[in-house]
């Protein structure tokens, strides 16, 4: 088999809110050792945020990446390697591969991602990279949502109007059993689970 054969996609887990340093570690070290052609590519996919905490406080809506998979890290690796496997275990954050457990066993090889899984994730690595800016929290007509800044903190109510725009719902809350419509921004309500 040649080496370039053994070179397959792989899920990493780190540790939740590290994938970027996990990656940074590992390019640092590709480059240091020179291991370029047995790790080609690491990816933490990304996607692109409004941050609704600017919106609320009234400033222009600031775009922030995010973590897709929050987690995981892609690398696209020959892990059989003695050196990559050194490499990988002494990478702050990284926890194992996904998919490196078996019911019953105690299974200690990576699995690969198969080919239909990799053209998935690579198509919506670009997707995301292409993507406009969404919302960390869209809502819907007729949800009801919890105020969670302002005067009216603490008041549950109604979505009635959105201004996607604008980035404002019109609210109608209940204040001493009258139905009081107020105009919030996104980021001044949540999603009232349950």
């Amino acid at each position: 088999m040649s080496e370039e054969s053994q070179i397959k996609w792989y899920v990493l887990r780190a540790v939740s809110g590290q994938e970027n340093k996990v990656k940074g570690y590992l390019e640092q070290e590709i480059a240091r050792q020179q291991l370029e052609h047995l790790i080609p590519q690491v990816l933490v996919p990304m996607e692109k945020v409004i941050d609704a905490k600017s919106i609320a406080a009234g400033k222009k809506p600031k775009v922030k990446e995010k973590t897709f998979f929050s987690g995981y890290v892609l690398i696209n690796a020959d892990v059989n390697n003695s050196i990559v496997k050194h490499v990988l275990s002494e990478i702050p954050g990284f926890i194992g591969f996904l998919g490196n457990e078996q019911k019953g066993t105690q299974r200690r090889d990576p699995v690969p991602l198969r080919d239909h899984e990799v053209r998935r994730l690579l198509g919506q690595v670009d997707s995301l990279e292409d993507a406009e800016a969404t919302l960390d929290a869209p809502f819907i007509k007729g949800e009801t949502v919890k105020v969670i800044d302002g005067a009216f903190n603490g008041f549950t109510g109604v979505v009635e109007e959105i201004f996607e725009e604008r980035k404002k719902l019109n609210v109608t809350v209940k204040i001493f059993g009258r139905n009081t419509p107020l105009e919030l921004y996104y980021g001044q309500v949540e999603k009232n689970v349950g």
